[in-house]
């Protein structure tokens, strides 16, 4: 069967400096908000191109904790709404109803299933304090067009980045457009970890002095808090673990664009729908391959019984979620519950060998 994602090829490659980098932490005797994070977000920033980078425990704690600090400054009120695109990962919504903060779904861009600038100003822009913008699948959304309509309209603009390291757009990398941006690396991301993490990037030197207190019980010393915070930090050894990772993601995207561009090359079948592959090859990173496909649960099966392994990002929409019943208008959202009818992954990562990546190719043309 060939793997989805190999994890464990993946990481193995990078074995012997993990050890190293565990044993370090180990041998240090400093196991929380150390050396290993303080470095890690020193380098992450300088990778980034960005101004402040604060390690957190995950990437919903990154966005929830971004809005939480909002708060604290006074530049949110609670309640305000947030613009964010309908078809994202749960964790985009329960970051903003953590935060006592209201969403409002839009419908995607139905080709690069991302947030659009016609969808922003189609809102009604009463009572909106930001955009939640997300870049799913790794490709990034029109941050350009994006943020100048944020500044226009005196909102804030947060950068869902979960899916993006290393992404680009016009010389600057996902997490450094908006005036904030969380990171997640769950150890399928393109800069995974083993185990939870996460980080947010930011410009403003008080927003980030301020996140770092949130992340710590709301604790800029010991015993004492100014705010009502949160456990939420990244951890010593993941820190250690992701510096050592760093040091391949771009490598790693590279390669991942060169199996997207085979996929979009080579796959002929009519029935399945491509994504778009960007002009501005850098702004996608490739992090889930996406195909749309009417008769999904058919082509599942073929693809499993040729021996390949696929999955479903996602098979049910935020709104429709029990988590969420009664909240939303569920007749809005049209587009949105179409793609989640019909989006299946294909396998995708940096190890993927070429016979494999055949062998895909060779299995989805086959299908009917």
């Amino acid at each position: 069967m060939i793997p989805f994602l190999d994890l464990k090829e993946i990481n193995k490659r990078h074995r012997k400096q993990i050890i190293e980098a565990v044993t370090r932490v180990v041998d240090s005797g400093r196991y929380v908000l150390g050396k290993e994070v303080e470095a890690f977000e020193e380098e992450f920033a300088l990778y980034a191109k960005a101004t402040h980078v604060v390690g957190v425990s995950n990437g919903l704690a990154a966005l929830q904790l971004v809005f939480e600090a909002w708060l604290e400054l006074g530049k949110l009120e609670r309640g305000a709404k947030i613009i964010v695109p309908a078809n994202t990962y749960i964790a985009s919504i329960l970051a903003i109803t953590g935060a006592g903060l209201t969403p409002i779904l839009v419908e995607p861009d139905p080709d690069t299933f991302n947030l659009s600038l016609e969808g922003l100003k189609s809102c009604d822009l009463s009572g909106v304090g930001g955009v939640l913008a997300v870049h799913l699948y790794g490709r990034m959304a029109p941050v350009v067009e994006i943020s100048q309509f944020c500044k226009e309209n005196g909102l804030l603009l947060l950068e869902d980045s979960a899916q993006a390291h290393g992404a680009v757009i016009e010389k600057r990398r996902a997490g450094t457009w908006g005036d904030a941006s969380g990171f997640s690396f769950y150890p399928g991301k393109n800069l995974g970890a083993l185990g939870d993490g996460g980080a947010i990037t930011c410009k403003d030197p008080e927003l980030a002095t301020v996140l770092r207190a949130l992340r710590n019980y709301g604790s800029y010393r010991k015993y004492e808090f100014e705010y009502a915070g949160t456990n939420d930090r990244l951890d010593e050894i993941q820190a250690a673990i992701l510096r050592v990772k760093l040091e391949s993601i771009d490598v790693d995207n590279t390669r991942r664009r060169e199996i997207a561009q085979i996929y979009c090359s080579e796959i002929k079948n009519p029935l399945v729908r491509l994504p778009v592959f960007p002009d501005d090859a850098l702004s996608h990173v490739w992090h889930l391959f996406v195909v749309r496909v009417e008769r999904r649960e058919s082509l599942l099966a073929f693809l499993k019984a040729a021996g390949v392994q696929t999955l479903i990002h996602y098979p049910k929409p935020p709104h429709l979620q029990n988590a969420y019943r009664g909240v939303f208008d569920k007749s809005n959202f049209l587009v949105t519950e179409k793609i989640h009818q019909e989006v299946l992954s294909l396998p995708i990562g940096p190890t993927l060998k070429d016979h494999d990546i055949r062998k895909v190719v060779e299995a989805v043309n086959a299908w009917n």
